[in-house]
């Protein structure tokens, strides 16, 4: 499926188009958009308003941080006290938060986006949450049993697109990051631009829910790779070879990865990367445990059988439990192998 984006020459709204072989081609206006309503400002969720923000879009904001809040209040973005006024005022909402809990209050507790009147003004929520995906279906149903003030565009009922992203704080900063989309595909190719606005890559995945698991099965892959890469170094450390040659014979063969090219967990073997300045920045390994927590609760659900995540998740809830929560997941090759520094 492709898609392209046309401007009138007599200034009327873009729009986005997708060309399919099985459907005709449609076209999805800019005016769709109207008020982006946002909630979730942490290290991630703020770079992404502020990308939307530095595309143009009206945008409005709510988080529990008062700070943050001033923040964004004293650059003139409308700040609202609760989720249920952001979406009483916006056209589209977007969720950026830390757990299931936090986008199931926000969606359906006091307050929350579904609390207030039926019909609602938003027709669209992306949730761009890594939570898992039982919640995103239960939360995608809730929505859809609501009704639309407006129509807009042939919309009759408000939708979920559940939307999680791969990258980090410095991917959302400079707006290079990966969306993870399941739901409608229509709504898919309606918000595309604004994914676009804060990322470089968009891939659907499915019907509701299969965002959610996209993302937690690549951050089981991401957490089982890290493992591995870190305890062959950690071993060929204590078998007497230096942690710079095996990553070069790494990466010239089978072994070759992201997590011994591009994210190298030995502290003087890579520049700019985590592990160069003492594990800070990057992706927390208590993100990673509630991560491999979610994949592993996923895999119970369904009655499948996960050794490896089961192992992972042991592994990373022990290294927060003895008090590296906050360092970065490749800290894993420090703190629990006992891996040594590159002279």
């Amino acid at each position: 499926m492709a898609t392209f984006r046309l401007r009138s020459l007599l200034g009327l709204p873009k729009w986005v188009c997708s060309v399919s072989p099985l459907y005709p081609i449609r076209c999805y206006s800019s005016s769709l958009f109207g008020r982006i309503g946002f909630i979730g400002l942490g290290n991630m969720g703020s770079r992404m308003a502020d990308s939307l923000i530095k595309a143009g879009y009206e945008v409005a904001v709510h988080d529990i941080n008062h700070n943050v809040m001033k923040m964004f209040s004293e650059q003139g973005i409308l700040t609202e006290d609760s989720p249920l006024k952001v979406a009483e005022t916006s056209d589209v909402v977007i969720t950026m938060l830390p757990s299931s809990n936090h986008v199931l209050d926000v969606y359906t507790g006091q307050n929350g986006f579904l609390s207030g009147s039926n019909p609602l003004r938003a027709w669209l929520f992306i949730d761009s949450s890594t939570i898992d995906p039982q919640t995103s279906r239960k939360v995608s149903a809730a929505v859809s049993n609501c009704s639309l003030i407006d129509k807009k565009d042939g919309w009759k009922a408000p939708t979920m697109l559940d939307a999680p992203v791969s990258g980090s704080v410095l991917a959302a900063e400079n707006g290079t990051l990966t969306f993870m989309v399941g739901g409608p595909e229509g709504a898919y190719m309606a918000a595309k631009p604004l994914f676009l606005s804060m990322g470089k890559n968009t891939i659907y995945c499915g019907g509701s829910g299969s965002g959610a698991t996209a993302k937690i099965c690549n951050n089981l892959a991401m957490a089982i790779s890290m493992l591995g890469v870190s305890e062959a170094l950690a071993l060929g450390q204590s078998l007497g070879i230096a942690a710079s040659t095996l990553t070069k014979i790494f990466n010239s063969s089978s072994a070759r990865c992201w997590s011994s090219d591009t994210y190298n967990p030995v502290p003087g073997v890579m520049d700019g990367v985590p592990s160069s300045r003492n594990y800070t920045g990057g992706f927390a390994s208590k993100l990673m445990a509630k991560d491999l927590n979610l994949a592993a609760a996923s895999a119970k659900d369904i009655g499948f059988n996960c050794p490896l995540t089961s192992q992972a998740e042991k592994i990373f809830t022990e290294l927060c439990n003895n008090g590296h929560e906050a360092k970065d997941f490749s800290s894993v090759f420090h703190y629990y192998y006992s891996g040594k520094d590159e002279q």
